[in-house]
């Protein structure tokens, strides 16, 4: 536990929630590199510039592409598929369980005790100062305890991200105490600087930089102390600047001690009302600071100071959907005031020749088309490479639109300003920001509140959602955890609260799912199966994705994980998927599938499954927050799914099948069939969400809808084929009662 709460600390979160047969999932936002371990400053959205901010702890970078969620979903799939009853004839047996005199019978365990983490955070002393320029120095002192060889495997390597455009990062300080006697110093010519892997050699982004150390050495029991320095000047916004930030409450760190110096000007209101001065939140769970006064004048300064001991912290975190932190503070007054900073680079300046470039390089030129804000959505998605950078407000209108054009490559905000600037000649386009809190408009104001950019247009009875950074998003579809979310609309015709947007997110067509299953059993009992899936809908969207960015070789290893979260076991033989950029037509993967010992025929009887893909079905809800007060049960979006199976038995072979199921309910249909004729069985389910949500008063009527779709899941087919000289083929009857 102890060690899964250093990982907690040491490595961003990735969040995959899996719902019914679809995959939604929350997306991170780094590029696809090896996971590299790494002592800095966590990303903290907070100095006064992007989301892309050192923190203070200890940080193991996952650098995970926003393109790559869907892959990385499917990898989750995979390990919640091995719970799936396996289709081949004999389930696995269950685990014997230890009785209770067994236990007590039981000799002590003798093994060796192992250190509570791999690594142990003795000091994590952070101080930070804002000018009222916007200007500040970060200073992180941290002294970490190696408990273990993993530990120090971890430490080999300090990372400390920076943009070299207005931070200096400094580390006048990397030592090591051996254990053993003798210490040693890493020196400045063992840190090298580079640019971060995603921007790779792209010239427009060579600021987005990493320092980076190896340290060599490191034992168990060895002491590792470090200093960075993190000095910043003229960031994005300023003179504004913000900060959140969370004490550690996992029990990794020891100590920590965490100093604010803020320059009390920012903080007091000049006109004897408070609408213009800063603002600083504190979390009723977090210890009381020491705060003193010095100077005067313009030059007075606030100094908060907290200095905490893990036993201080009460172990239950802030929730982040919430948008709690221990610490908030932001020069911002009013989101409106944020609103207003970040009209200017709003503000589409596009001269008549950019309207020629982009039609040369469309090779197409969109007035020709019915709809050209959906030609140039078209071009900038699928045309114009994303460089996955992290959500950063100062990137906007930093690059002219003839360069993103001509160089063919973007960040999300600059595909966002090209976009905008092309689609405004016939339509106006509102840009949002994102939050993932549940209530952000109640937040203090600040940047870091938002983790995603979006556009979306006016249809007059509803709006188009776009996402120009997915680059093989259909034109009306957005990632699934966006909808319901709340977004700053950064549009010159609003302020205050009519500022938020509630994403409504509804898809263009209709969401379906169709899976057809042609498998023929061989004499010896091996499965051979050709599965075909076509998608429209989130599916679709997480299956483009994933082919997109995966190399075309590497594609029997997405659909080896796509046959596992199915249920299927056996190794793929071939995969191939549909252009995933032409987002036009519904997206198609094909795989062959083959698995040996399917079928057992020494057992009597022989039953095995239907090769279906499990349809998965909500399950009934719990309570709310802990309470005694039910929920409603969430369907998701609407959903057709439905799935074909034609299966060739050996000659000879009979068989007795499941009686259908027929469910029918304003909330979802469930329609079962199977049949046999001449040796080939066919079986069909088909599952239809028609609502969202299920009401908590019918809670017994969808206990009866899951429980039928359940039990009809499980009925098994028996076959039964002649023990020695060949016999004429028995056909089943085409409508068997239930065995």
């Amino acid at each position: 536990m102890a060690q899964a709460q250093l990982s907690q600390l040491c490595s961003m979160r990735l969040v995959l929630p899996i719902t019914r047969s679809r995959q939604e999932l929350q997306r991170t936002r780094d590029p696809p590199n090896t996971p590299r371990a790494t002592l800095e400053t966590t990303p903290d959205p907070t100095l006064a510039h992007p989301l892309y901010r050192p923190q203070t702890g200890l940080v193991t970078r996952m650098s995970i592409s926003t393109r790559y969620w869907p892959l990385l979903a499917a990898t989750a799939l995979l390990f919640a598929a091995i719970t799936l009853p396996s289709r081949a004839q004999n389930p696995s047996a269950p685990h014997a369980s230890q009785s209770p005199a067994a236990k007590l019978e039981a000799k002590p365990d003798t093994t060796p005790a192992i250190p509570e983490t791999p690594a142990q955070i003795e000091l994590l002393e952070t101080k930070i100062r804002f000018e009222s320029n916007g200007d500040s120095r970060k200073e992180v002192h941290t002294r970490v305890r190696i408990n273990s060889e993993l530990g120090a495997r971890q430490f080999s390597h300090l990372n400390f991200n920076f943009n070299r455009a207005y931070e200096k990062v400094e580390i006048p300080q990397v030592h090591i105490t051996h254990n053993s006697g003798g210490s040693a110093d890493i020196l400045p010519s063992a840190i090298t600087d580079q640019p971060d892997p995603v921007v790779g050699d792209v010239p427009a982004y060579q600021d987005v930089r990493i320092k980076s150390i190896r340290i060599l050495g490191l034992e168990p029991a060895d002491i590792l102390e470090y200093r960075v320095i993190t000095i910043t000047t003229h960031p994005a916004l300023s003179p504004d600047f913000w900060l959140d930030h969370n004490f550690d409450r996992t029990g990794v760190v020891t100590k920590e001690i965490f100093e604010l110096d803020l320059p009390a000007q920012r903080f007091t209101s000049r006109s004897g009302s408070s609408a213009d001065a800063g603002q600083i939140r504190i979390s009723s769970q977090t210890p009381e600071a020491s705060k003193t006064e010095t100077g005067s004048g313009d030059d007075t300064r606030l100094v908060y100071r907290w200095n905490i001991a893990a036993a201080d912290l009460p172990k239950s975190a802030n929730d982040p959907a919430a948008g709690d932190s221990d610490v908030v503070l932001t020069t911002f007054s009013s989101w409106s005031q944020l609103q207003q900073r970040m009209q200017s680079a709003l503000q589409p300046h596009a001269s008549p020749e950019l309207w020629t470039q982009a039609a040369t390089a469309m090779k197409t030129p969109p007035r020709d088309q019915t709809a050209p804000e959906a030609a140039y959505y078209n071009f900038v998605s699928t045309k114009i490479r994303t460089v996955d950078l992290p959500l950063d407000l100062g990137r906007f209108g930093k690059r002219h639109y003839s360069e993103i054009l001509s160089s063919g490559f973007g960040s999300p905000e600059d595909k966002i300003s090209l976009f905008t600037a092309l689609a405004a000649r016939t339509k106006p386009v509102k840009t949002l920001l994102v939050s993932a809190a549940d209530a952000p408009e109640k937040q203090l104001p600040r940047p870091s509140v938002f983790s995603q950019i979006i556009v979306a247009i006016d249809e007059g009875k509803h709006t188009i959602y776009l996402d120009p950074d997915l680059e093989v998003a259909p034109w009306g579809v957005i990632r699934p955890d966006l909808r319901g979310k709340k977004a700053l609309e950064l549009g010159a015709n609003c302020g205050g609260e009519v500022c938020w947007k509630t994403i409504s997110g509804e898809l263009p067509f209709s969401s379906t799912q169709r899976v057809n299953v042609d498998a023929t059993i061989a004499p010896d009992g091996t499965l051979d199966a050709k599965v075909k899936y076509t998608m429209r809908g989130d599916n679709e969207l997480l299956l483009r994705i994933a082919f997109h960015q995966t190399p075309r070789d590497k594609w029997k290893d997405v659909a080896q994980l796509m046959s596992l979260s199915d249920g299927f076991r056996g190794k793929i033989l071939s995969a191939s998927a549909s252009d995933p950029l032409a987002t036009k037509n519904a997206f198609t993967v094909e795989y062959e599938i083959s698995q040996p010992k399917f079928v057992d025929w020494s057992k009597k009887p022989v039953r095995i499954a239907a090769p279906l893909p499990v349809l998965t079905v909500p399950d009934l809800p719990g309570k709310m927050g802990g309470s005694d007060k039910p929920i409603p049960i969430d369907l998701g979006m609407p959903l057709d799914v439905d799935t074909h199976v034609t299966l060739h038995l050996p000659a000879g072979t009979s068989v007795e099948l499941p009686t259908g199921t027929v469910v029918d309910r304003d909330y979802a249909t469930f329609v079962s069939r199977y049949e046999t004729d001449s040796g080939t069985v066919t079986a069909n389910r088909h599952i239809n969400f028609l609502r969202r949500q299920v009401a908590v008063d019918r809670t017994p009527d969808y206990a009866a809808f899951l429980h039928a779709v359940q039990t009809d899941q499980s009925q098994l087919l028996t076959l039964t084929r002649p023990d020695a000289t060949p016999q004429p083929t028995t056909e089943a009857n085409t409508h068997p009662s239930k065995p």
